[in-house]
């Protein structure tokens, strides 16, 4: 079997020589110079950020107004993830060709954007990488290394499914419907516990989180139910700016006991090959039991 290689990008060093020149101006211009200094030398890294909020259409200058005032606070965070980062890639990237047959060379690629995520699965270079930005890691206070390692392995799991799949932009955009995302965020948040051979749990925002989760499973799938019969949104479930009753990213959690349903049946393989109607299927008859209801009730 191919052995997995990880080469790091990191841009932090282009980072702190804008930084410190954009520091002390007011916000419009530091985006600017974000924007033509710093971010002028990964062109590709800049579109792929815009490209993220033109597709919801919402104006990326505007998220980075509300995020760039926060720099300095989180300074200290991000540099602190940056340097932790850099120990733990080499290391997942082995533990993973271990436990799951990672066989493929990919990019971790470490920068400061404007709020894209802590962690994105995708292709870089035309290769396979992970983007870490250091501003979500410092918003959600994931800078220290065991969340760092379990982000990662979750943003590898997300590699190996789309690799396995052989989908990058199909597989992108399937995970914009509320079925398939369950299911590919409990897939990577299988393979988050399966790389470091523990139940860890990168997202909890403290310890109550998985008690809390655990004792609303029902809840939880009989809200999502709810809004897959409303067409609602389920953003709710997966997204770092939002939360149910408080908390936030029950998603992974509901998706990782659906995947664990899956595996009584089926190898992790099969389960990364699912076709979209499959998934639908598998999904709903998956909830319906959780809630204990139907759809159509």
């Amino acid at each position: 079997m191919k052995k997995a290689h990880c080469r790091i990008i990191d841009t932090y060093n282009d980072f702190l020589g804008y930084w410190m020149n954009a520091r002390f101006k007011d916000v419009n211009r530091q985006i600017e110079l974000w924007q033509t200094c710093y971010m002028k030398k990964y062109p590709e890294l800049l579109a792929k950020q815009v490209k993220n909020y033109q597709e919801m259409n919402v104006d990326w200058q505007e998220i980075a107004k509300k995020i760039f005032p926060q720099m300095r606070t989180r300074f200290e965070l991000m540099h602190k993830a940056r340097n932790n980062i850099l120990t733990a890639c080499k290391p997942i990237c082995a533990k993973a060709s271990e436990t799951l047959g990672l066989d493929f060379d990919m990019f971790f690629v470490v920068y400061v954007g404007i709020g894209c995520g802590a962690g994105w699965a995708t292709k870089y270079n035309a290769q396979p990488a992970v983007l870490m930005g250091l501003e979500s890691i410092a918003e959600e206070k994931w800078h220290k290394e065991s969340k760092l390692e379990g982000l990662m392995s979750h943003e590898v799991g997300h590699l190996m499914h789309m690799k396995w799949r052989r989908q990058w932009k199909s597989f992108e955009k399937a995970a914009e419907e509320p079925l398939f995302r369950l299911y590919c965020e409990g897939f990577a948040q299988r393979c988050e516990h399966l790389i470091l051979q523990k139940e860890t749990w990168h997202m909890t925002q403290d310890e109550t989180w998985l008690s809390w989760c655990s004792q609303h499973q029902e809840w939880l799938a009989k809200e999502f139910l709810a809004r897959l019969k409303k067409g609602a949104p389920v953003n709710d479930f997966f997204g770092s700016w939002f939360n149910i009753k408080g908390k936030k990213q029950t998603g992974y959690y509901l998706g990782h006991s659906f995947i664990r349903e899956l595996e009584k049946t089926h190898s992790l393989r099969e389960i990364a090959l699912f076709n979209l109607d499959k998934v639908r299927k598998l999904g709903l008859q998956y909830l319906e039991s959780a809630s204990n209801t139907t759809l159509n009730s």
